[in-house]
């Protein structure tokens, strides 16, 4: 049951890493980094990890796509103000 559990684990890591990847807009990409970083958490807590789960829950799903989130938001708010459009 345990090696069922870290085998979907794993399938879910490598579907959401290819899925961010794949994706074109820098939102986007910081959404599924996200949901990556949940699914880490549950792969650490799988492999008797908790303390690393716990830390990349905090880190990997939250502060770091905010901190992308941020920086997309600031660097579209000054190329619209250098364009002149809005």
């Amino acid at each position: 049951m345990d090696d069922a559990v870290i085998a979907v684990a794993l399938l879910l890591v490598a579907a959401c890493a290819t899925s961010a990847v794949a994706q074109r807009d820098p939102a986007r990409q910081a959404l599924v980094l996200s949901v990556l970083g949940v699914v880490l958490a549950a792969l650490f807590t799988a492999v008797q990890a908790p303390d690393v789960g716990l830390s990349q829950l905090a880190v990997g799903s939250a502060l770091t796509p905010l901190l992308i989130m941020l920086c997309v938001r600031k660097v579209r708010r000054r190329g619209r103000t250098r364009d002149g459009t809005r």
